[in-house]
């Protein structure tokens, strides 16, 4: 924390040293408290429930030239569970890092270039998400050549990335044999190319998207991965409807890829409050030794906000390739000067499965999650949530998973979000 002490008063400093540029400087500080008993799988009434806090600070500054022909943001970032350090230390654990470090040259108000870390987030952040729900985020190492067209109506960004670790000093090894070889894995890429384009059309808006990620192999080759599809949104009459959908092909680890993701909702308004009815399809894999990969992976989405909040499905490792359909009926209302957004889903899954003899296969429903959201502005810049949700699973969760069934699956947490503007320059 004493880091961020010293930045801040380092980026006040700069702030003042070209008075016509814009500067900003900004803060945010998110504890977040949570009770968890079966969040993110089953568990059992012998285990005991996880209670902790874990806290997100940011020290974020942002500058814009006095021509507006460039701007840059870099933003440091503290994530610790409280009590990790001791009161009293010399030593920290080390948990401050940048979090974001990009900047954006515009070659003319339509067309730019960004280059840095930072945020690759798109639509509903299905494929590419920020994961700001998790206190870490999700952060990219990227080109981006950027066109944005008079009121955004146009949109088409292309991205590139190509990572490398430190494991060979620089720069006397680098032409060594194995230079080049990746060895950071738990699914980062190894290069990452896409293309994104966005266009909007009175009460429509259209995405599409073309993904390629190449993985680093053990014995150094690459396999390439494509997930290529669209997104859209659109009224009929005073209906908003919309939906997704992907394909992914090409290899990962050597194996033939053929997955597919589809969704499709619409949300009516009431008199009483908007009422989303939905339901989505992800691929599953019934036989995951066969020579091809048929389970949809949505690799760098935002997947809490969408497949339930107690993340029993493509967070981490959760639901392996089973895959799943999701019904889901979502709403909002008002209350005590907040709003209460309820969101119920019930889950299938996306491939057949059988029971441990192999034989015997195993019923579609793994269970019904409902979330229940309390969200209040308690004054501009703070921001409280109160959340619960409980799973209320089936025998096929507990056969694919483990666990018991029949123990309380739940999952609580509050969470209060400062977010103050410290500095702004004119």
């Amino acid at each position: 924390m004493k880091k961020l002490f010293y930045l801040s008063t380092l980026l006040l400093s700069i702030g003042g040293y070209e008075a016509n540029a814009q500067f900003t400087l900004s803060a945010e500080v998110r504890p977040r408290t949570e009770f968890r008993h079966g969040f993110k799988t089953l568990t059992t009434e012998s285990k005991d429930a996880a209670f902790f806090t874990e806290q997100r600070s940011r020290l974020n500054a942002d500058f814009l030239s006095e021509e507006k022909n460039y701007q840059l943001r870099v933003s440091f970032q503290d994530v610790r569970i409280w009590g990790e350090v001791p009161q009293i230390f010399k030593n920290d654990a080390g948990n401050t890092f940048i979090s974001e470090a990009w900047g954006q040259y515009f070659i003319n108000p339509a067309f730019s270039v960004k280059a840095g870390r930072q945020i690759i987030s798109y639509d509903n952040e299905r494929i590419l998400g920020g994961l700001e729900w998790a206190q870490q985020g999700r952060r990219h190492d990227a080109l981006l050549l950027m066109y944005e067209g008079i009121e955004n109506e146009t949109k088409l960004h292309l991205g590139f990335a190509y990572n490398q670790d430190d494991d060979i000093p620089e720069p006397a090894l680098l032409q060594n044999e194995g230079a080049r070889f990746y060895s950071l894995m738990g699914g980062n890429y190894k290069t990452m190319q896409y293309g994104w384009f966005n266009k909007k059309i009175k009460k429509s808006n259209i995405s599409l998207l073309a993904l390629n990620t190449g993985y680093q192999n053990a014995d150094s080759t690459v396999s390439n991965k494509l997930t290529a599809g669209m997104y859209a949104t659109t009224f009929l009459g005073p209906v908003k409807i919309g939906g997704d959908l992907y394909y992914q092909g090409g290899k990962q680890a050597k194996r033939d890829v053929s997955a597919l993701l589809a969704g499709i909702n619409a949300t009516f308004t009431t008199p009483v409050t908007p009422l989303t009815f939905g339901v989505e399809y992800i691929s599953g894999d019934s036989n995951p030794s066969d020579s091809k990969i048929t389970s949809f992976s949505p690799d760098f989405g935002t997947n809490h906000a969408h497949n339930g909040f107690m993340d029993y499905f493509f967070v981490g490792n959760a639901n392996g390739s089973v895959g799943v359909t999701d019904l889901y009926l979502k709403t909002n209302f008002k209350l005590a000067g907040g709003a209460l957004n309820v969101n119920v889903h019930e889950f299938l899954t996306g491939s057949t499965q059988t029971a441990g003899d192999g034989a015997t296969e195993l019923d579609k429903a793994m269970g019904t999650e409902v979330d229940l959201v309390f969200v209040k502005k308690l004054k501009e810049g703070v921001v409280w949530h109160l959340g619960y949700s409980q799973m209320f699973a089936t025998d096929t969760m507990e056969a694919l998973r483990g666990g018991d069934k029949s123990a309380i699956q739940n999952w609580a947490w509050t969470m209060i979000t400062f977010k103050p503007t410290l500095f702004t320059s004119k």
